[in-house]
């Protein structure tokens, strides 16, 4: 009986150590490579100037630069933060710092929504890993300034100034996106910060009309939705980024799932739960089977038409977008722990191997050293169409520090 016992032992010890020991390597291999990787870029970037930051490849295969005021460039501080926090070397701590203090500037803001892309990818991932006083007195100036674009009557945070829609008719006043849901979140830190409820409140508010008017009955979701700046009714509910209005355009549905489940984490609230899984749900149930969605899940399909001046009008390719995927990667991991389902967490693990491939991941010293490639920015706009993207190694890289820390699988 003992040698039965200490067979079985042997047995279940022998399997959890190969279990482990595939993720342990997959999770170094792919440290591995992104540490090789932005070493080259940082090589190719040179020293922060406030205006060199990646975002994306040129036509000839040359890194594309932005300055702060685009929504981007947290991103890449933030990139460095997840591989200290990866690698636990501080000369990426050096170098994540570094990158991170140039966006100061920022916290003065006051252009647009994005400021928790801008500022808490960065100084964010810094507070959490490296904090210092100046790291938090920003996060919460920074709150600030986007919560000057608060409106009571619309109770939503604008997203953009004023605009036209595609058809170069309608025209947007007080236009919110279902990206905003992504800067509720430095809402959340600087209300704990500070101790002001304001900032929590404003985050909560958000959600709630985001929940109320940017969702279908489907779960799926409107891109753009536009407000009266008098009464604080819906005027419009359409796209700028998908393939239609009535389409979904898949990253547009990866900021809702990431965001609900943000917001979950942040109030305990069960409604933010509930609208997470069935996001989600309608996410997974349209994937194809490398579970990499295309850049709009009815791109081509019948009774989907773009219009006006849209260039997915005259552009037909079926193109996949790796940064929806990344974002969605990341976020299920977190809703599969809060949700207590794994399947969330299975798949989550399925898409980070998938995007880890030989088809998404670019090789050493390829993708002007992005970490990934086939990503879609704005069709629409012809813009980034399957190039690398610098907010889809971001959330690749988090996805990644997310399943080293996950408890249970």
């Amino acid at each position: 009986m003992k040698k039965v016992f200490l067979c079985l032992l042997t047995f279940f010890c022998v399997i959890n150590f190969s279990c482990t020991s595939k993720k342990e390597i997959f999770i170094a291999e792919n440290t591995d490579f992104a540490v090789k990787q932005t070493q080259l870029m940082l090589d190719r970037v040179g020293e922060p100037t406030g205006k060199n930051y990646p975002r994306t490849m040129k036509d000839n295969g040359d890194l594309a630069v932005t300055g702060m005021y685009d929504w981007t460039p947290g991103f890449f501080p933030g990139s460095l933060w997840y591989i200290y926090e990866l690698t636990g070397d501080t000369i990426w701590r050096n170098q994540a710092e570094k990158w991170t203090t140039t966006l100061e500037p920022l916290k003065t803001f006051t252009g647009h929504h994005d400021l928790g892309f801008m500022v808490y990818c960065s100084y964010g991932n810094a507070e959490r890993l490296a904090p210092k006083p100046e790291y938090k007195d920003i996060i919460i100036e920074s709150a600030k300034s986007l919560s000057t674009r608060y409106d009571e009557r619309t109770k939503s945070i604008k997203s953009w100034n004023y605009r036209k829609a595609w058809n170069d008719t309608t025209e947007w006043f007080f236009p919110v996106i279902v990206d905003n849901m992504m800067n509720l979140e430095m809402l959340f830190a600087a209300s704990q910060l500070s101790g002001d409820k304001r900032y929590y409140d404003i985050a909560v508010t958000h959600a709630n009309s985001t929940m109320k008017n940017h969702l279908r009955e489907d779960y799926s979701s409107y891109h753009v939705v536009d407000y009266d700046t008098i009464t604080g009714n819906v005027k419009y509910q359409g796209t700028c980024q998908g393939f239609s209005d009535n389409s979904t355009w898949s990253r547009g549905q990866a900021w809702i799932i990431y965001g609900y489940t943000m917001m979950y984490r942040e109030t305990k609230d069960s409604k933010y739960l509930e609208t997470a899984i069935k996001t989600a749900d309608f996410y997974l149930k349209n994937l194809p089977e490398d579970l990499v969605p295309l850049w709009d899940f009815n791109v081509g399909e019948a009774g989907y038409t773009p219009e006006g001046k849209s260039y997915a009008v005259t552009f037909e390719e079926k193109l996949k977008d790796a940064s929806a995927a990344a974002i969605t990667c990341s976020a299920l991991f977190e809703l599969g722990q809060l949700a207590q389902n794994k399947t969330y967490t299975e798949t989550a693990i399925k898409m980070l191997h998938s995007l880890a491939s030989p088809a998404y991941r670019a090789q050493l010293g390829e993708n002007a050293d992005f970490l990934l490639m086939h990503s879609v920015g704005s069709i629409p706009h012809k813009v980034e169409i399957d190039k690398p993207l610098t907010y889809a190694d971001y959330y690749f890289l988090e996805a990644l520090v997310r399943y080293k820390n996950l408890k249970k699988e």
